[in-house]
């Protein structure tokens, strides 16, 4: 068992903590709009409730969305862009595609290979691209349910100001929804590139995310 736990740490931590910063947003969430119906002179909610509520689907679908768009853009974005001198870039050299041999698919398949690896027309072609093609879809579905909760908070929004509600394509229009998914992705975007250019220069001992200390800086594609 502690083989187990050491040898999955990373994925551990991290759920865990995804787990406990959810259930914190719910907390802080259901206080604030708590908040919000007492000055509109309506009646509070509890917890279970709030958690099938659309404020609380919208706040968390367009925190999702963003997040699997920067890695959907990575991963497929890799593939040609290059950034001289990161560890976040391939080497100068390999930009594209690459060959089968250097992929190991096909015939160049070893005997730990995937199957679908060694396997020949569309199944090769759709496991070569299964990784950014989850994480689009993911992306896409998180960004559709965003906009889903999003009218429907809007709306009820408005219902509690006395005005009509509007539609889904409207609310698609609107300023509400854009403003909701532009500020995410800004984020998201900004943090690629920092962490591109950045890794460059400076570095963490023991990361695979940074190079090794004593790289040099023109090093590319080199993780510690």
């Amino acid at each position: 068992m502690r083989r187990w736990l050491r040898d999955n740490s990373l994925g551990l931590v991290f759920g865990l903590a995804f787990v406990l910063t959810l259930a914190g947003q719910a907390i802080a969430g259901r206080a604030e709009f708590n908040q919000q119906l007492a000055v509109d002179g309506l009646q509070q909610i509890g917890f279970l409730p709030y958690l099938t509520t659309s404020d609380f689907a919208v706040d968390v679908t367009e925190n999702w969305q963003s997040e699997y768009l920067q890695f959907f853009l990575y991963i497929f974005g890799t593939v040609y862009l290059l950034q001289r001198g990161s560890p976040e870039s391939k080497e100068l050299h390999k930009a594209g595609t690459e060959t089968d041999q250097e992929q190991q698919v096909g015939e160049f398949a070893t005997e730990q290979s995937p199957r679908w690896a060694a396997a020949e027309g569309w199944r090769r072609t759709l496991y070569s691209r299964s990784l950014g093609l989850v994480m689009a879809s993911i992306f896409l579905l998180s960004w559709l349910a965003q906009s889903i909760a999003g009218t429907a908070a809007y709306n009820g929004e408005r219902l509690r100001q006395l005005q009509a509600p509007i539609s889904w394509s409207e609310y698609l229009a609107s300023a509400d929804f854009w403003s909701r998914t532009l500020q995410n992705w800004q984020s998201e975007l900004l943090a690629v590139a920092s962490m591109a250019i950045l890794s460059v220069y400076l570095r963490q001992r023991g990361s695979p995310e940074s190079k090794p200390v004593g790289a040099p800086h023109h090093s590319t594609g080199i993780e510690g």
